[in-house]
Parts: C-alpha cells; structure tokens; sequence
C-alpha cells in the first residue's frame, strides 16, 4: 500500500538561506538537539550516500533508524532521504521517504521569502496496511517549526 503526506510552508527568508539549512547536515543537527535523542553521522559528509543514525526520544515508540541521503539537488534545492533500516522499516514499512524542496516564493520579486514544502512517501506490506496510520503530516510539522524558527532569527 501506497501513500504520499505533504506540507509546504512560507518562509520569510531567501530560498538560498533555507537550502543552507535544509540541503546540509546543519538540518540533522538542529532537529536532532531539539526534536531527538541523538543523531549520528555513521557515513558522509551531507551529500548524496550520507547515513545519519537517529536516535528517538523514549515516548515516540521507536528506538532508532539509520536515514541515508539518496539525493541532494543544490541547484534544484531538492533533497531526498530515505530510511534503510530500522524505524518504520521494523513495521512492516518497504519504503519510507522524506522529500525537502526549497522554492523561491512564485509572488515575492524581491526574493526574501521563500516555500518549503517536505513529502513523505511511503510503501507498507498488504499485511501491515493498519500500520500505515503510524503515517502523520506531525513529524513534518515538528521539523518546519524548529527549521522555520531558527531561520527567522539566525
């Protein structure tokens, strides 16, 4: 079973702030402090083929998963990440992605806002469909709020 969750936000930052962010490992390290237990880079330097190891706070029910970068498009301001193991992947999960596109503002001409909008793409077993109500637009939301602050006042 097949599903997609999306969010976008507008941010009153230039695009070229928020890729900074989001298209680096700057993103793993402030939502890890905020967010998670720990977060771990076990391989890369933020680009493509990076594993990031995250470690869940005790209350999300999950232990940890390993992410791995699959895609990082600076000029495009797309970056694509998916888990390879554990986390969801331990529910019956095949796949599940987390999509980041960093947009200029189609009606700001001045360039000093820009959107975010992230995507989860997902894939889970026919025998574990219940678990794909574990699937929520709240992590989503959870990474452009601390995102969304730290850029308004970096």
């Amino acid at each position: 079973m097949f599903g997609t969750l999306s969010e976008e936000a507008e941010v009153k930052v230039p695009a070229s702030k928020a890729w900074a962010l989001y298209g680096t490992l700057e993103i793993a390290k402030l939502v890890g402090e905020k967010l998670l237990e720990a977060v771990d880079v076990v391989e890369g330097d933020g680009g493509p083929g990076t594993i990031l190891k995250l470690t869940f706070k005790p209350e999300s029910g999950l232990s940890c998963c390993k992410e791995k970068f699959m895609k990082v498009d600076n000029a495009n301001m797309v970056k694509e990440v998916e888990v390879v193991e554990g986390g969801l992947l331990d529910l019956g999960f095949d796949t599940y992605r987390i999509r980041i596109e960093i947009k200029e503002h189609p009606s700001d001409d001045s360039g000093s806002s820009c959107l975010h909008k992230l995507t989860i793409e997902y894939d889970v077993k026919e025998e574990f469909a219940a678990n794909a109500s574990l699937v929520t637009p709240e992590p989503l939301l959870r990474i452009m709020r601390v995102a969304n602050e730290y850029l308004l006042n970096f």
